[in-house]
């Protein structure tokens, strides 16, 4: 149990919490209560669903804050799946070349992500229209109303009164004014006041359109995501409206480049630890690109991504068995290999390239491809298993094992079929 488990739980007790719930549909509870039991900043901020505390969890709660001081808690989802990004990336924007102080290939901050999208003119191509950076960082979120539905569909009133609010960046044009959320990790969820409240305090101060923008930015690539709120008033009414991929012009790659690597590339012996079970690949980068910045435990790497723990192994399982990412045995922490550090040093092409080497160099992927090229369509999970255990893949000792891990087999073969849209 976290300290924040443990915290919340003597707060729940103390204030009768459930019961409040229970009898009103919300509790209200103010900052200074919070903080009797640990600062309310460290209580109270949960930009992912998986990184609620247990009793929230356990009883479908969620928390926002109203004021500076004060946070209402109820039986309402707060936060939003986001969508499967599309396959294509526009790859036709060229970053300028008298910009010496952003090495875009190597990006580590919000701020970074959002001046590379906006100096190569991705924001303008998604947005649609000239525009100029405006406002930035944290404000007042000024007073305003607005509804939001419980999970029994229950309509609760809510009033914002000067609550904090922060906005990584803003690009205003002749129609509208665009509100970004930045992230440099691929979560499975997000917090909707994120773009919701900015939204809010902003759509009553000008006369054009106000729009609500989150970008996610992972392994080269501006994933943009547009939402509208269907009725303004009513938070749980997001919805998304187009959705982009962009990555900066340094290559592209050709079927030519890949086929290269499949006539000759060396298959290696099974490493002995778990075969992957880690579907997205893309998290499996971005874990690489995190990790060449810090060192980080388990916990940070469950934390970071809300995870559950079962998850966080599986991911930087999927890192190990592929050379990348190995544990530092003093310290209990995990890093990036001599080899993981080369690759994540290249540039965007050159990279995706030695990934594909790095997933082609095991049997039972190098098998799927080349399966999967000469049969034109994507192969079973029967036809998968078939290859695993041809392979002898390590330590899989079930019907049901093979067919969960022939997933994570399918997802990295197409991850590569796709790089030819690069």
């Amino acid at each position: 149990m976290t300290k924040n488990d443990e915290a919340w739980e003597k707060l729940f007790e103390k204030h009768n919490i459930l019961e409040k719930i229970d009898k009103n549909g919300y509790c209200e509870i103010r900052s200074s209560e919070i903080n009797e039991f640990r600062e309310s900043r460290l209580m109270a901020k949960f930009d992912y669903k998986k990184q609620l505390p247990k009793i929230f969890e356990d009883n479908d709660l969620s928390i926002l804050p109203i004021s500076r001081s004060k946070y209402i808690i109820s039986k309402f989802d707060v936060y939003h799946t986001l969508e499967e990004r599309e396959k294509e990336i526009i790859n036709n924007h060229v970053f300028p070349y008298y910009i010496e102080s952003i090495n875009y290939n190597d990006i580590k901050s919000e701020a970074q992500v959002l001046n590379c999208a906006f100096f190569t003119g991705i924001i303008e191509d998604f947005l649609g229209e000239e525009v100029d950076p405006t406002v930035s960082g944290r404000m007042s979120s000024g007073l305003f109303k607005f509804k939001i539905k419980t999970l029994s569909s229950k309509i609760l009133d809510i009033s914002v009164e000067n609550s904090q609010i922060e906005i990584d960046g803003a690009y205003e044009g002749l129609n509208s004014l665009a509100l970004f959320e930045a992230k440099l990790e691929f979560p499975e969820t997000f917090l909707v006041r994120q773009l919701y409240f900015p939204f809010k305090t902003w759509e009553n101060r000008l006369t054009k359109d106000i729009r609500t923008i989150f970008l996610v930015y992972s392994n080269g690539i501006f994933s943009l995501y547009e939402y509208s709120f269907e009725n303004q008033d009513c938070y749980n009414s997001i919805n998304l409206i187009k959705q982009k991929n962009y990555s900066i012009m340094d290559g592209d790659i050709q079927t030519e480049d890949i086929d290269a690597i499949v006539n000759s590339v060396d298959i290696v012996k099974e490493p002995e630890i778990a075969f992957p079970q880690a579907d997205v690949f893309e998290r499996v980068i971005n874990l690489c690109e995190i990790l060449k910045e810090n060192k980080l435990n388990i916990e940070q790497i469950k934390n970071l991504y809300a995870f559950d723990i079962r998850q966080a192994h599986y991911y930087i399982a999927a890192g190990r068995y592929l050379g990348l990412i190995e544990k530092d045995e003093d310290e209990n922490f995990f890093k990036l290999t001599e080899r993981g550090d080369k690759i994540f040093k290249l540039n965007l092409k050159d990279r995706q390239l030695k990934l594909t080497k790095c997933i082609l160099e095991h049997e039972a992927f190098f098998r799927t491809y080349n399966f999967w090229v000469n049969k034109r369509s994507v192969p079973s999970k029967d036809e998968i298993v078939d290859i695993m255990k041809k392979s002898k893949v390590y330590n899989i000792d079930s019907p049901e094992t093979y067919r969960r891990r022939s997933s994570s087999v399918i997802r990295w073969v197409e991850w590569i079929l796709d790089l030819r849209n690069y």
